[in-house]
């Protein structure tokens, strides 16, 4: 009987010291507003997490989208060379509204060799051309005004005078007169309206001469 009793006083004290155990324990526990602050926090992660996957879908498309206009409705071109100067300057950043339909005056970009090539139209599909040795342009008869070149020129030239710009063609010159190959040189000639990319619509670099081009 003494034996049976030291044996469950034993187990007592075993079963005391697991339940003071676990008491230490339970203080370690956290409290309902450190799990609440936890539970925010998680909340918050996640809500980032869509926050940042919706903005990189929206940058996709909208990325997506202005590479879609720059092709097909407005083309974005650096300009490379003198043959524009002084409208368009080496490192101009310009933009062209797609379209075939040119009047006399108009800027406008047209494939070449792999390229887009940028010249002003001075003949018009049916119009007589002549070019003086002074670079004095008549068009139909009449001298043709151009306040936007500095200087004229007849530069390169090995067409006959006067020249009949041929049907669905454009006869197109650069407007630094003495530097440019155009419609006056059999290199380039006329240009059929198929090969017509835009007409230019805006200087957008650099950004202080930001303006509509005439």
């Amino acid at each position: 009987m003494k034996k049976r009793d030291e044996k469950l006083e034993k187990q007592d004290k075993k079963t005391d010291a697991v339940c003071e155990q676990e008491l230490h324990e339970g203080d370690d526990l956290p409290s309902a507003r450190l799990i609440s602050e936890e539970l925010k926090r998680e909340r918050n992660k996640i809500r980032y997490r869509r926050i940042l996957k919706s903005t990189l879908y929206a940058l996709v498309i909208v990325a997506a989208v202005a590479v879609l206009i720059a092709t097909l409705i407005l083309p974005v071109l650096q300009i490379s060379g003198t043959s524009m100067e002084p409208t368009l300057s080496n490192g101009d950043i310009v933009v062209l509204v797609k379209t075939s339909k040119l009047d006399r005056g108009d800027l406008c970009g047209f494939s070449y060799s792999n390229k887009i090539l940028i010249k002003r139209v001075i003949g018009l599909p049916g119009d007589s051309i002549v070019i003086d040795e002074n670079g004095t342009v008549f068009v139909n008869g009449k001298e043709l005004s151009e306040p936007y070149i500095s200087e004229k020129g007849l530069g390169e030239c090995d067409i006959e005078f006067p020249f009949t710009v041929p049907e669905n063609e454009y006869f197109l010159m650069g407007d630094h007169r003495l530097t440019s190959i155009d419609s006056r040189s059999t290199v380039i000639g006329c240009v059929e309206r198929e090969q017509i990319v835009g007409k230019l619509l805006l200087k957008v670099w650099p950004l202080s001469e930001l303006s509509t081009i005439d």
